[in-house]
């Protein structure tokens, strides 16, 4: 397993032999850091993925493979850590051309396949891992014993005092 800052995960297509390429990569740990800051994490203690990228008809490629994650982020409500386990999969299909969208039928991001024009002559596989492990995060991370207590203070002064307690201020007394 080779051990590579994320941003340089990248393989030029004129490099994928015929029958395909495989890698299992895990994330340089001087990266980790970094990129728990970028995915707004308190920690990234390992994070490491398998893929395979594979040549399509057409001069198009298939990029398909899984990330698993361990980390921790701040808790909404306590802000006190909480233990975090990304295992996500991706599969994105990269094209030399985008074909137009089909005439008149509206279409949700959820019915189409997932593919990306081909740019640059390469497969970015760092910007899909990114990606893949930045949706796996939860949102909103609560330890299992954190309970959200809120009472508005105004508004329990105001049930104390009379409604007419504004108007007295304004009486002149003898």
């Amino acid at each position: 397993m080779t051990t590579l800052p994320l941003a340089d995960w990248a393989h030029p297509v004129a490099e994928i032999p015929a029958q395909g390429l495989s890698r299992d990569r895990a994330i340089a740990a001087d990266a980790l850091a970094a990129l728990a800051k970028d995915l707004g994490m308190l920690s990234l203690d390992d994070a490491k993925t398998n893929y395979r990228i594979e040549r399509l008809a057409g001069g198009a490629y298939r990029l398909h493979g899984r990330v698993v994650a361990n980390g921790s982020q701040a808790c909404v409500i306590t802000v006190e850590p909480v233990a975090s386990h990304v295992d996500d999969t991706f599969d994105v299909e990269f094209w030399p051309d985008l074909p137009e969208p089909d005439g008149g039928e509206e279409k949700t991001i959820l019915d189409a396949r997932d593919v990306e024009l081909l740019e640059g002559g390469s497969i970015p596989v760092g910007r899909i891992v990114f990606e893949t492990l930045s949706a796996g995060l939860d949102p909103y991370p609560r330890k299992p014993d954190a309970e959200f207590s809120w009472s508005d203070k105004a508004d329990q002064d105001a049930k104390n005092v009379s409604p007419f307690a504004a108007l007295s201020k304004l009486k002149t007394k003898p």
